[in-house]
């Protein structure tokens, strides 16, 4: 599973994606893009949540500008998350029917973003894909169900400690992102980066034992 730490790219990102090849990548919103690199793989937000959390409107400007950056560097994104509207299930659909063509006219991969109270029934197509995310309670019950019936195609959303790590790797997530693993003023050592590296040391040599 690929743990990709948000908008992070310090030093202790380097360090482990070097150390777990394949396993550390990057997920970028709407002005926090920098590289890319060709050892991190990455993938594109594309700004909706810190817009609801911070009671703003979404800045489609600024997602347009980040597809256009993503798409001059030089190295393509694994997908690109289309327009939604945080546990809205009626204005996710809409905004995909809106949004989704601006991705694929890029060329990359689109994502769906689930929210609360969608079914296996509301996924557009067979070939996007799936960016869990929606409230904390729906999302933590929808993890294994999602998983196990799109496997391979699945993206869990604000993934910043243990115990929704663990459920994401145990249920077979594609990739999972965070903000939370390395903020700024946390220390190498710290407990939750503590807890990244025991996962990607433990779940590389397949000794995860830790009940979630």
């Amino acid at each position: 599973m690929l743990v990709m730490v948000s908008n992070a790219t310090g030093i202790e990102v380097g360090l482990l994606a070097a150390r777990y090849p394949g396993r550390i990548g990057h997920l970028f919103s709407p002005g926090g893009q920098r590289g890319p690199w060709a050892e991190l793989p990455y993938a594109l937000d594309n700004g909706a949540w810190p817009a609801f959390k911070n009671r703003r409107p979404w800045n489609e400007a600024e997602w347009r500008a980040l597809l256009h950056w993503a798409a001059m560097s030089g190295l393509a994104p694994l997908w690109a998350l289309v327009a939604d509207v945080v546990g809205d299930r009626e204005g996710t659909l809409r905004a995909w029917e809106r949004y989704e063509s601006v991705v694929r006219g890029f060329g990359f991969r689109r994502a769906f973003a689930l929210q609360d109270g969608m079914t296996f029934g509301d996924v557009p197509d067979d070939d996007c894909m799936l960016f869990l995310g929606g409230g904390d309670k729906w999302k933590d019950a929808n993890i294994a169900p999602w998983c196990a019936r799109f496997p391979g195609r699945v993206h869990v959303g604000r993934v910043n400690y243990w115990p929704r790590l663990v459920a994401s790797w145990r249920a077979g997530a594609v990739s999972v992102d965070g903000t939370g693993w390395f903020r700024r003023g946390r220390t190498i050592g710290s407990s939750q980066s503590n807890d990244l590296r025991k996962f990607l040391r433990e779940t590389d040599q397949s000794t995860l034992r830790v009940v979630a």
